[in-house]
């Protein structure tokens, strides 16, 4: 993942087209760009573009998974626990690119099953899966003929785990997406690196073997296993999920990968490209935006601890609640949640992460219709409100959240999930649509609450204790 933020630079047009996406709200004009080669965002039509990403509105939920030769040091070099994320441990500890390489040789997770993590995801509730295909170290965890720095070939392990996650994907009807550093690679020769300690520039590098032309890295590397990733596994990908681009990814290097993406008119990828292109979605990193990205698909990614690839002590697990308190904030904003698992080096995912993700998984077996193919909220105050006196560092004011609801939306019905259980029942002051009735979610009788009208709105009696204290769902029958 990204450790700071970047900019992409694209180029205006005179006139904007306008798009409008059912599941998102309230359209608005899309900044159209000048391409040396035009993805397919450009020319496909707001049905088209509506039909290739429903799916993915309807999933709001997946699992991302950061695996790979990380997980052997688990945050621990020469000794010392590295500061930062797991993944990063070689850019964060300055690793000479031998040393680094020479982790293939004890990489062996024979725990890892494909099965068993296609059956997590669909037991937690989620519809699509992203893998690292290959982070930032350069290191393919799939079977590569394009650089032999890969699972298959540098590993006693001398399996394709990927092929594998596709096979069960397809076997338990969830998406396989790949996560690709196409950018960032700290172990061939001229692949960009992002700045961190005192990593010199031009290139931050920190190793002479790093050294070299990037476009060389581009044309014999990148490309190549773009090739393999998006052609050897069948019906996936579904989604190419792209990461820290740098001024390396110019709009004429971007273009190529491109044309390799227009081949496959059903695909999905994000905004990380660069270039100047947009892709498909927006994508914030451990965080969610206060109000969503209104006429925009996006997509928060987040982690269940503090790190995406796996560290041994790092321990410090949001709870449960919090967890699917922010898949409901999500969803009522029009986004997806993007989940992370960090499996260790044997291949297993810790225990503490697939405990909370059973547990939202049996929290949406009663609720996902509030969940799955909704819409955003039709309110918006609950969600929380900017400080009138507090500046974030840009000068901007802060957004303080509120979590006693939230809302989401499908037709002919408003959901209401109550966090904080109300004292005799619950007020709505604001009705965007008439209210006809009124039940609980999880009441398979869908016996009606009685709804009382004031000139203040209206009351909905609700019984003296949450059907279940984390977030209990309110249904709202509308004309």
């Amino acid at each position: 993942m990204n450790i700071a933020r970047y900019t992409v630079v694209i180029m205006l047009l005179s006139t904007a087209r306008t798009l409008s996406y059912a599941q998102l709200g309230s359209a608005k004009t899309v900044r159209p760009v000048i391409h040396q080669v035009p993805a397919i965002q450009d020319a496909e039509t707001t049905p088209q573009r509506d039909a290739r990403m429903h799916w993915w509105r309807e999933a709001r939920f997946g699992m991302f998974i950061h695996w790979g030769l990380y997980s052997i040091p688990a945050g621990t070099w020469n000794g010392k626990q590295a500061p930062g994320i797991g993944e990063w441990i070689m850019n964060t500890e300055s690793i000479p690119v031998a040393q680094y390489k020479a982790l293939a040789s004890q990489f062996n997770p024979t725990r890892f099953s494909a099965h068993d993590i296609v059956a997590l995801a669909k037991s937690a509730g989620m519809k699509y899966i992203i893998i690292t295909a290959k982070h930032h170290d350069g290191f393919a965890m799939f079977d590569s003929k394009a650089n032999s720095f890969n699972i298959v070939d540098a590993t006693p392990f001398h399996r394709d785990p990927i092929r594998d996650l596709a096979i069960e994907c397809k076997k338990q009807g969830i998406k396989l997406g790949f996560y690709y550093s196409q950018d960032q690679d700290w172990t061939a020769p001229g692949g960009a690196a992002y700045k961190t300690g005192d990593h010199q520039p031009p290139t931050f590098h920190w190793d002479p073997a790093q050294n070299g032309s990037f476009d060389t890295y581009l044309q014999t590397k990148a490309i190549p296993q773009i090739k393999e990733l998006l052609n050897n596994y069948g019906e996936f990908p579904a989604i190419v999920w792209f990461d820290t681009p740098t001024s390396e990814m110019t709009p004429a290097r971007a273009a190529e990968i491109v044309t390799l993406l227009n081949q496959h008119p059903n695909l999905i990828w994000n905004n990380r490209l660069g270039g100047g292109y947009d892709g498909d979605t927006e994508t914030p990193e451990q965080r969610i935006p206060p109000q969503g990205f209104p006429g925009r698909d996006w997509e928060s990614c987040m982690t269940i601890n503090d790190t995406w690839g796996y560290k041994s002590y790092d321990a410090n697990f949001k709870s449960t609640e919090t967890l699917l308190h922010n898949l409901i904030d999500i969803a009522s904003k029009g986004g997806n949640y993007l989940l992370n698992i960090g499996p260790d080096s044997h291949g297993i995912v810790p225990g503490p992460e697939v405990q909370r993700l059973l547990a939202i998984g049996k929290w949406l077996s009663v609720n996902g219709k509030a969940i799955y193919g909704t819409g955003p909220t039709l309110f918006g105050a609950e969600a929380g409100a900017f400080s009138s006196t507090e500046k974030d560092e840009n000068g901007k004011p802060v957004f303080v959240p509120s979590w006693s609801w939230r809302s989401t939306t499908a037709p002919g019905k408003i959901y209401i999930e109550i966090f904080q259980w109300p004292s005799g029942s619950f007020h709505l002051d604001t009705l965007p649509r008439k209210i006809i009735s009124a039940y609980l979610l999880a009441d398979k009788t869908r016996k009606p609450l009685p709804i009382s009208s004031s000139a203040t709105g209206i009351d909905i009696r609700l019984p003296a204790r949450p059907v279940d204290p984390m977030a209990t769902v309110v249904v709202l029958n509308t004309d």
